[in-house]
């Protein structure tokens, strides 16, 4: 099975531990630091040059150009020193990279337009990443083959000589292009009318020549329905007269109705005495019958007890001592590889979790697990290691509510360097290097010893189909899943 690598969302939930991500969005802007004291704080930083040719008004900048400015930002954040960092963005640079410009962009947007020496750090850094293009915006030149978007966010952040204009001319590429778009869309939309039209009086035409066609079918079945009109209208006639010839017949059965409705009164009282005989009878049977399944419960409790009895006095006689041992912990010692010390075992439809109870309450039954093939299908967005310990922890619970034997079987044990502790009742194996979990299940059924109730909860249907031959109850990942929900 696959090893699905941990999501590294770490430095996000620590950032966000501290400060929620709301707050960084709504971050206020923070006043205009002391350029002097800073350039005193560190000499090796050029001074602030003022922008020449602008005022202090920040442009309004088209929606794709304020967002590469965020991401440029962004990404440079993490080179800086933590000293050179606004104190407003020292929470923004320890989050994620991938969450960092839409987790702290309001915060980034408004440091860069109050801050112009952390402007004037990011712009240098930005610019060298830019090489070619970084240093030909910053001459206040953009090469006619490069992205408006890319010119404008490097000349926002390193404002050479009018780059008010070179954002303005942005805009106006961006917006011509969103027209070109949308008048591309207007065609295309006009095309599809055109041809849904097209289509509609096709299907129109051959309607009409449908209708046609069908009126004059009915224009026949018309002269047809006249035709036969005047044969019911004789017929009728004819059942008139022979309606007349049957109200006489009538009158005739219906006396002998009567007769015969007298005979069968007649009858049914008989009927109803003999079922009145048999309804006694019936009661005396099932008082019989009661007495005699007495008698038997009797002689097969007496059985039981003397079978009961008699194997208390063949274990005693064979000096048979208790054992924590089972047929499971031998495989588990020959077989397979175990990285971690594993606690002492102690503990109709193949997905529904009702079957699974039902087979959970069977004496001295044995739970075996394909843990990946379960964990993969119930919760795989987590990390491997999660994935186990969730595992785990459920059956501990099954193993705690029901004292079965429980153990669960994970693919490669040369990727796992430790464990937690197990719980109480749940033993947990893993195939050695060149083998897979479904091996080691089908050694564990084959050690048990026939007649021992044993469940696989696997979704593998060629694991299903090897353990039902030797005697096993397999089950789907699904039961299992529902029964640790339910609990």
């Amino acid at each position: 099975m696959p090893h699905t690598e941990p999501s590294d969302d770490q430095p996000y939930e620590k950032a966000s531990a501290g400060a929620p991500a709301e707050d960084v969005r709504q971050a206020p802007a923070p006043p205009e630091p002391d350029v002097e004291a800073d350039a005193g704080s560190d000499k090796s930083e050029p001074d602030v040059e003022a922008d020449p040719g602008s005022d202090d008004s920040e442009p309004v900048l088209p929606e794709p150009v304020r967002q590469r400015i965020i991401t440029l930002t962004a990404a440079a954040i993490s080179t800086l020193p933590h000293d050179q960092l606004p104190s407003p963005l020292r929470r923004v640079a320890k989050f994620a990279p991938n969450r960092r410009a839409r987790l702290g962009g309001p915060a980034i947007a408004s440091q860069l337009a109050s801050d112009p020496l952390f402007r004037q750090r990011i712009s240098g850094r930005v610019t060298a990443d830019a090489a070619e293009l970084g240093a030909a915006v910053t001459t206040g030149t953009a090469p006619a083959a490069a992205d408006p978007v890319e010119v404008a966010a490097l000349a926002y952040l390193a404002r050479p000589a009018g780059w008010r204009g070179l954002v303005e001319a942005s805009g106006a590429a961006v917006r011509a292009e969103a027209d070109s778009a949308m008048i591309a869309e207007l065609v295309r939309e006009s095309e599809q009318r055109a041809a849904r039209a097209e289509h509609d009086r096709s299907l129109a035409r051959a309607e009409v020549e449908k209708l046609r066609d069908e009126m004059s079918r009915v224009r026949d079945e018309n002269g047809k329905l006249r035709e036969e009109v005047r044969r019911l209208k004789q017929s009728v006639r004819e059942a008139t007269a022979g309606q007349q010839r049957s109200s006489e017949l009538l009158a005739t059965e219906r006396g002998r109705a009567t007769r015969a409705a007298a005979d069968h009164d007649a009858e049914l009282r008989r009927l109803r005495a003999r079922l009145a005989e048999a309804e006694d009878a019936m009661g005396a049977a099932r008082q019989s019958a009661k007495e005699a399944r007495s008698v038997d419960d009797a002689r097969l409790w007496l059985l039981l007890e003397t079978i009961s009895q008699a194997a208390v006095g063949l274990r005693r006689e064979l000096a048979l001592e208790p054992t924590d041992v089972r047929p499971a912990d031998f495989v588990a010692g020959a077989d397979a590889a175990q990285p971690t010390a594993v606690a002492a075992a102690r503990a109709r439809d193949t997905d529904d979790p009702f079957r699974l109870d039902e087979l959970l309450a069977l004496p001295r039954v044995h739970l075996i697990v394909d843990g990946y093939n379960v964990t993969k299908r119930g919760f795989g967005e987590m990390s491997l290691e999660q994935q186990r310990k969730r595992l785990i922890t459920g059956l501990g619970g099954i193993a705690a509510q029901t004292g079965d034997e429980v153990t669960v079987v994970f693919d490669g044990a040369e990727r796992v360097h430790g464990l937690p502790p197990t719980p109480r009742g749940v033993r947990v194996l893993f195939s050695r290097k060149g083998e897979i979990a479904d091996e080691v299940i089908r050694r564990l059924v084959r050690a048990e010893p026939g007649g021992r109730p044993l469940v696989v909860v696997s979704s593998d249907r060629e694991v299903a189909d090897s353990v039902r031959r030797h005697g096993a109850y397999p089950m789907g990942a699904d039961a299992l899943l529902r029964r640790l929900a339910r609990s």
